[in-house]
């Protein structure tokens, strides 16, 4: 992990939200992978930290992140981490149903306090992505819909409740999205919902979240989407809406998590074996197998995600033949890549680097086959640190609740 890389990321994005709103916050997508030595780094970017569970609070709190800079995500956030969330202090809960929304009220009321809220909008936006990563149509487990009326039903149940500060509305359209169109459509949907509340209370909501979902390059092939090219694509239709509706531009904020993280890493494996197969059309295949696969890198398996590869710790002047890298798990479906080209004479011990894996590659790490989950090591001025220890056997076993065997009667 490159971690001068990771702080420039960081600071591109906030640089370009000022450039275009004169301010603005960035949330870190915790979901796309966070550590407690990430979370300092944030705190030390002045980076807010978007975490959607428990667990990924906990890891905040850990690094000593403030609580006011952290947004709440999740579609079914449990009373217990509704209650852990206002007990720190978080900044902002972003409410996803009807049902959390009277669960928010009810803690917050208990422990007299008033909990600052967005809701989180489904503004019926077909984002160009996988089916699994499309978050803003209709169909789908997220948040409340825009044209079917029930955006505007919440905002009245928000405003009802003495302990919700209803601030702002928020949406999120999908994941690796490499089009402005997408983002332009929901901000346009969103400044118009914030023209309803000012028509019905007489006021304005002072923030709007745009999410995040921004397309980064996984192969020579693609172009990510860059801070400076869809920030001012979204500010130019945010403020042109809201001059047209006659209302004042709210704060933004968005939420980048592997457009910050995912190119910054790079996985290295070490090859265990190689074999050569005959297809049915006669043509050959290569298989190289290496020391990890879908356990720690699930993404190819679960929606087709695709990668490169490159030979590591040598030079290789030999012919580049079709090759499929493979991991070490027992499924079939355990492809890293179907497809590329790669030098003839990759042998066992050999590494091969996978690059930006950064994100979703840890963070949706499993311990499928009994496989201790790899270290992260960051890297900076010439120098590597471990900031994630590799897990080991022991670490496995000690779930395990092991009780004495039964006397046989």
């Amino acid at each position: 992990m490159d971690q001068d890389d990771f702080y420039l990321r960081a600071k591109a994005w906030q640089a370009a939200l000022t450039q275009s709103f004169g301010g603005g916050q960035v949330y870190y997508a915790a979901k796309s992978f966070v550590c407690v030595e990430i979370a300092k780094w944030l705190k030390e970017l002045k980076i807010g930290l978007d975490v959607c569970t428990g667990g990924e609070l906990a890891v905040a709190l850990a690094a000593n992140f403030p609580a006011s800079e952290i947004e709440f995500h999740g579609n079914n956030k449990s009373e217990i981490e509704i209650s852990a969330a206002i007990k720190a202090g978080v900044g902002t809960i972003v409410i996803d149903s009807f049902d959390e929304l009277s669960r928010v009220a009810k803690i917050a009321k208990d422990m007299n306090k008033v909990q600052k809220v967005y809701l989180r909008l489904t503004p019926g936006v077909d984002a160009h992505t996988h089916e699994f990563i499309s978050t803003a149509h209709e169909d789908v487990k997220f948040g409340f819909s825009i044209a079917s009326g029930d955006a505007l039903i919440a905002i009245d149940k928000c405003m009802s409740e003495d302990s919700i500060n209803l601030a702002g509305i928020h949406c999120h359209i999908g994941s690796q999205i490499f089009e402005v169109e997408g983002f332009k459509v929901a901000a346009e949907r969103l400044v118009g919902v914030l023209a309803s509340f000012r028509d019905k209370y007489s006021t304005q909501l002072p923030e709007l979240n745009i999410g995040g979902g921004y397309g980064i390059a996984y192969t020579q092939d693609e172009s990510a989407i860059a801070p400076d090219t869809v920030i001012p694509a979204i500010s130019e239709v945010i403020k042109s809406e809201c001059k047209k509706l006659n209302l004042s531009v709210p704060k933004v904020s968005v939420e980048p998590g592997r457009a910050i993280v995912g190119p910054t890493t790079t996985t290295l494996y070490v090859v265990g074996t190689t074999k050569t197969v005959t297809l049915e059309n006669g043509s050959k295949r290569r298989y190289v197998s290496v020391d990890g696969g879908m356990s720690e890198n699930i993404r190819p398996a679960l929606y087709g995600a695709k990668y490169s590869a490159y030979l590591a710790n040598r030079t290789s002047t030999a012919k580049p033949i079709t090759t499929r890298v493979v991991g070490k798990h027992c499924e079939s479906g355990d492809v890293l890549i179907p497809n590329i080209d790669l030098p003839e004479d990759i042998k066992a011990g050999d590494l091969l680097a996978i690059p930006a894996t950064g994100a979703y590659g840890r963070s949706m790490a499993s311990n499928y086959n009994h496989i201790p989950r790899p270290s992260v090591i960051s890297v900076v001025n010439g120098t590597a640190r471990e900031i994630l220890r590799r897990e080991n056997e022991s670490d496995l076993l000690n779930l395990d609740v092991v009780q004495a065997p039964r006397a046989l009667s």
